[in-house]
């Protein structure tokens, strides 16, 4: 058992479906999707917790592109955790790892940024 916890945005996604992209997204970082908004048909809202950053998923026509962390107490665990979810290691880069999305993002996999993950991360 591990946990982690998201450090960070909105996630543009260059993809035909963007339903499945909310799903990955949803999965990797342990957060419901919220109702979509009947006008909403290129947005998805994740849920966040009132000390986290709202987290939106939108779908574009340029390249796809943020960039996050999600920290956590095992980084094996957790890289492992998220390759089942269908990312993909990229590149170990000192103490850390960039990952690639289904997607297409890079994002990282890092160790606590601000102290022992605590209550406000999530256990898996």
């Amino acid at each position: 058992m591990h946990k982690s916890q998201l450090s960070t945005f909105v996630l543009d996604c260059r993809v035909e479906d963007i339903d499945a992209a909310t799903r990955f997204w949803s999965q990797a970082l342990g957060r419901a999707i919220a109702p979509t908004e009947p006008d909403s048909e290129n947005y998805r809202v994740l849920s966040a917790d009132a000390q986290e950053p709202m987290l939106l998923v939108q779908k574009v026509d340029h390249p796809s592109r943020i960039h996050l962390d999600i920290e956590t107490d095992d980084l094996e665990a957790e890289v492992a955790r998220l390759e089942a979810l269908g990312a993909k290691r990229i590149e170990f880069v000192q103490r850390w790892w960039v990952m690639e999305a289904p997607t297409g993002q890079r994002f990282c996999v890092v160790n606590p940024q601000r102290g022992p993950l605590r209550e406000r991360a999530h256990e898996w």
